[in-house]
């Protein structure tokens, strides 16, 4: 199985510790978060890894990786970002963030997913925002169902009463028609698609979110992977400060 790292953002919001490294390279408890992630991808079998690199991509040196440079990391968001490797999306994959870590129990909740689409769902989440003034709970990535079970939305702070409102993990897996029904779908945008894009100003701003929304909204099925276990996302020197004592 294969997968692929988002690691080409700037990590602006990380200060002094990110002026000269990329994020995922910031060590945690003795280990950096990219290298974390990279062993638990490992034990549960993943043999190709792909790593999507942005600012300061000269820094990264990890072995039995395959680099891919994006370039055009300014000029576009993590949609885009995604999109340079898209030749490597072929195949039964998995995607991440590199600045979030899992437990290995999450992990093989996702390699276990037998579907097309399949996104990481929280929906214990909201105890991840107490004391999280520097990322609020309004940034985050919500997941909406219906009642049915079906996910409907996914965007940024979905306020819906009386509803079942998960988080997106940043964590995702495509079976190889998954993998060619998410680029046939991208390809399709490319060409017809203007104008504002769901929730970003355009295709080329859009985030990754976007994309499962286009998808939704076109009829396809993008299924929950609900997963228990210990994750965190590293967005703030308060994240890190956080994810020490959570993985120590």
């Amino acid at each position: 199985m294969k997968a692929i790292i988002l690691a080409a953002g700037d990590g602006s919001r990380m200060g002094e510790l990110t002026q000269n490294i990329p994020k995922p390279l910031v060590i945690l408890n003795g280990k950096s978060i990219i290298e974390r992630q990279i062993s638990v991808l490992e034990k549960i079998g993943v043999t190709k890894i792909y790593i999507i690199t942005g600012p300061h991509n000269e820094k990264f040196n990890l072995k039995n990786v395959v680099y891919v440079n994006d370039l055009d990391h300014k000029k576009h968001d993590i949609l885009g970002s995604l999109i340079t490797a898209r030749n490597y999306i072929n195949e039964e994959i998995i995607i991440t963030y590199s600045d979030q870590i899992f437990d290995e129990k999450i992990m093989e909740s996702i390699h276990n997913f037998k579907g097309d689409i399949g996104v990481a769902v929280d929906l214990d989440w909201e105890k991840n925002y107490e004391n999280r003034d520097q990322h609020p709970k309004s940034e985050a990535e919500n997941v909406l169902f219906d009642n049915d079970g079906k996910i409907i939305e996914l965007r940024k702070n979905i306020q819906k009463p009386n509803s079942v409102i998960g988080e997106s993990l940043g964590l995702m897996k495509l079976s190889k028609k998954g993998s060619k029904i998410f680029l046939d779908k991208y390809s399709e945008l490319e060409i017809s698609h203007t104008g504002k894009f769901h929730n970003s100003p355009s295709l080329e701003h859009g985030i990754i979110s976007d994309m499962f929304q286009e998808l939704i909204d076109s009829g396809i099925n993008v299924q929950p992977i609900l997963i228990s276990g210990k994750w965190c996302e590293i967005d703030t020197p308060q994240d890190l400060e956080k994810a020490k004592k959570i993985f120590s």
